[in-house]
């Protein structure tokens, strides 16, 4: 049995446009035609194959992207949100009802944790957030009420990796689902070969690219993105977190690029977390032998695609985060953004940005220090150039 590359299965897929095109027709419709009224109740109860009655429902381009997201992460169905939240936040919903608990990673994107923390407790739905890397201390946080286990692969902003096989195996002795945020690690790591039951992406980042589309992706069984999408109680479907037909047909362009993007993103982090750290820098990046998950992690990727393009540095303090930041941006190095996986460095401060959310006391707590900065490493085509710049940089203010 040949290994898992998840680049062959979107490679295999085939589409062609309406007139022969190389890329398929987007349909630019919200609603639909059907030549008998059988067959529109059908639709509407799900009980028709290929047709389609309402683009809030599905669309041709969102079920073609779909799939091949499907293909990506190995699981036999996907469906796409308008967002990276509007795929988070249906899942917790449709696993969880009033009384229900959630154990989640204590380091995760700052709106997950806004959700978790402020808004679900609404509904009488509570989440304890814990040190995901310790299996001991998720497990003790489990109760009978709990339903979901939930991470992220690799953590925003601190890049703590989730040992997704033991979490898998804690959630099948407790009969919870394991949610898996892998937008940091697209194509390196595939979590539901590793036990997990549900995959979410941020279309936004690495998976697009390019920074103009805003994007999500749910990938599971059959089953459950059915049930996503059922027009009576399916949190998908009744919340409204529709992506359009244009911007599916866009991240769907870019999805066949991503294995060349993810190589050279993983190739210039590897090296200039290397260098930084050989200069003295603090650095955090899951290639480094320093990064205490590097050996789990070494054992979860597909080794083709490296150890992903997401690095952090800390400057110091908050002054001199900025003032890095701000000298870097001037010298064409990168902007001062807040997202990743663009061509160019992305950096931000998450304490005051991505992260915010979080009260300052919690930040101090899991380690997220007022001068780490946290870098999306670009395409750079010569990445010493890229580093000598960038050391320069620090040695004009005095971080090295």
């Amino acid at each position: 049995m040949s290994k898992f590359n998840p680049a062959d299965k979107i490679q295999d897929l085939q589409y062609f446009g309406e007139f022969g095109g190389v890329n398929p027709s987007i349909s630019d419709s919200s609603t639909y035609t059907f030549l008998s009224a059988k067959t529109m109740f059908d639709t509407f109860e799900g009980n028709a194959e290929g047709c389609y009655l309402y683009s809030r429902h599905s669309s041709p381009m969102n079920l073609y992207l779909g799939q091949a997201l499907a293909a990506m992460e190995g699981t036999e169905a996907a469906n796409v949100a308008a967002s990276g939240m509007g795929a988070i936040t249906p899942v917790l919903l449709q696993l969880c009802g009033a009384g229900d608990h959630i154990v989640s990673s204590r380091t995760i994107y700052g709106g997950t944790y806004a959700f978790l923390k402020n808004f679900t407790p609404k509904f009488n739905i509570t989440t304890t957030f814990v040190d995901i890397t310790k299996l001991d201390v998720v497990e003790a946080a489990i109760t009978p009420n709990t339903k979901v286990l939930y991470c992220e692969t690799v953590s925003n902003p601190l890049l703590e990796v989730a040992d997704i096989k033991g979490l898998a195996q804690l959630a099948k002795k407790h009969n919870l689902k394991l949610v898996v945020d892998n937008t940091f690690s697209p194509l390196s790591v595939a979590p539901v070969q590793l036990g997990a039951d549900v995959v979410i992406h941020s279309l936004t980042k690495f998976i697009n690219g390019s920074s103009d589309t805003v994007g999500g992706v749910i990938c599971g069984t059959q089953q459950f993105i059915d049930d996503l999408r059922n027009v009576n109680n399916g949190a998908s479907m009744l919340l409204g977190p529709t992506m359009d037909s244009l911007r599916s047909a866009s991240i769907l362009k870019n999805l066949r690029t991503l294995h060349i993007r993810m190589k050279q993103h993983s190739h210039n982090a590897m090296y200039l977390s290397q260098k930084f750290q050989q200069d003295g820098l603090k650095v955090v990046y899951p290639g480094l032998e320093s990064h205490p998950s590097h050996q789990l992690y070494k054992g979860m990727i597909n080794p083709e695609y490296g150890f992903g393009g997401m690095m952090t540095i800390d400057a110091g303090s908050l002054d001199q985060a900025n003032a890095l930041m701000e000298l870097m941006q001037n010298k064409n190095l990168g902007y001062l953004a807040v997202s990743l996986g663009f061509y160019k460095t992305l950096f931000s401060a998450p304490g005051t940005s991505t992260s915010s959310e979080i009260p300052l006391e919690e930040q101090k707590e899991m380690g997220l220090t007022d001068g780490l900065i946290r870098m999306s490493i670009g395409l750079d085509n010569d990445i010493e150039r890229t580093y000598q710049m960038m050391k320069a940089c620090m040695k004009e203010l005095g971080i090295l």
